[in-house]
């Protein structure tokens, strides 16, 4: 479906910051306690790399890769739904049907690529949730940083490219929809950009301000990023989500340095009482 090129882009950039907004904070289980560790924070990287070369070297890769998306993320969505986002209910589950048949039946209007692409974010809400129970906060955030790096050494060293056609084309057999990669209008998302998304909002998702305020500066960012299309025909998604991530640590720190209002000097000739 034909879409001019900033309202393509603006509304994918707001689904991307809109993943960052939704996971919601979540009491860990017993068996994310069991599986805990710093190893889950290569998960993003590696599965970034490992899709691209699977993709490149070993045929029928991508074809693959639709129909197990075909599979997994209508439940994932649903989960994300009635459990994983913000404001999730148990009934909302079912939206997840009337989204996926708007997907397939209307796959090449803006509406069914709008609900194929929504359907995917939700997807990766319920993943981003997910893997940060199991990954510990600060090693999941370097994990970010690490799966944007790898995606712009890719996009640099041009083996991103060929692969990622490669994807966005495949499509699974009688007409289903295309869940393994974002089309809207005139642009495309890789999935994984999605899904670092979803893993930055899950990181922050017990401080809801810090959460708010990393989805706008997604968005912000992403949108100045993607200035950059003009020059360039491709751009690593996953970077805006990094730097969003560097901006709010940052911040961070910058607060937490600076002296507090309630810390003034004790008034000359005044003896402060011990405290009981």
């Amino acid at each position: 479906m034909a879409l001019a090129f900033v309202p393509s882009d603006a509304a994918i950039l707001a689904l991307q910051a809109g993943v960052v907004a939704a996971p919601r904070p979540m009491a860990r289980l017993r068996i994310a306690e069991r599986l805990r560790g710093p190893a889950w924070a290569l998960v993003p990287a590696a599965s970034i790399v490992a899709v691209i070369f699977a993709i490149r070297f070993v045929s029928d890769t991508a074809t693959g890769l639709t129909y197990l998306a075909v599979v997994a993320v209508p439940p994932l969505a649903a989960v994300a739904l009635g459990w994983a986002a913000r404001g999730s209910r148990p009934v909302a589950a079912f939206v997840v049907a009337p989204l996926f048949a708007v997907a397939w039946a209307a796959r090449t209007s803006l509406s069914g690529e709008a609900a194929g692409a929504l359907l995917s974010a939700l997807s990766c809400v319920t993943l981003g949730v997910l893997l940060a129970m199991v990954a510990p906060s600060r090693w999941l955030k370097a994990g970010i940083v690490l799966m944007a790096a790898a995606d712009t050494w890719l996009v640099v060293s041009d083996l991103l490219q060929a692969p990622n056609a490669t994807l966005a084309t495949a499509h699974p057999a009688g007409g289903l929809p295309q869940l393994q990669s974002e089309l809207f209008g005139s642009v495309s998302m890789g999935y994984g950009d999605l899904f670092v998304a979803a893993l930055l909002g899950a990181v922050l998702a017990r401080e809801a301000g810090r959460q708010r305020m990393a989805a706008l500066l997604t968005l912000v960012i992403a949108g100045l990023f993607d200035l950059l299309f003009f020059a360039v025909s491709e751009l690593p998604a996953t970077v805006p989500v990094a730097l969003a991530l560097i901006v709010v640590e940052v911040g961070d720190r910058v607060r937490l340095r600076r002296p507090s209002a309630d810390r003034s000097p004790t008034p000359e000739g005044v003896i402060p009482r011990p405290a009981r």
